[in-house]
């Protein structure tokens, strides 16, 4: 199976209404989503399945979020480092650079500032 991702940018992630529906689609949707969440600037990651992750981003749209920015299109995984994530469902981080260690992490650093706009 090719893995999908996309990154998303809003104004900010404060509503833990919005956070619980997001933490419901992502289960429901079997993909693995990241946060930035708490202030400036709201970011989304998700990763799964081509289809998981449109839905992801139309799910994430239709909440009407502040600024709401498709960063990154939903585009396959370059296969050098398109693991499947060992769980699935959402997860948050409290700062950017949290954010930027996870991105490190899987390998997706230098895709994750072109789409931010770090480089």
């Amino acid at each position: 199976m090719t893995l999908f991702h996309a990154l998303i940018r809003t104004h900010h992630i404060t509503s833990r209404k919005k956070v619980a529906r997001l933490r419901k689609a992502a289960g429901t949707l079997g993909c693995y989503a990241l946060l930035r969440s708490g202030g400036c600037p709201g970011i989304m990651y998700c990763k799964g399945s081509e289809e998981a992750v449109k839905r992801w981003v139309e799910f994430v749209h239709r909440l009407r979020y502040k600024d709401f920015q498709l960063a990154s299109k939903p585009a396959p995984i370059d296969a050098k480092v398109a693991e499947p994530e060992a769980r699935t469902g959402l997860f948050e981080v409290a700062s950017t650079a949290e954010f930027a260690d996870a991105m490190e992490k899987r390998g997706i650093a230098s895709w994750w500032k072109q789409a931010m706009g770090f480089s």
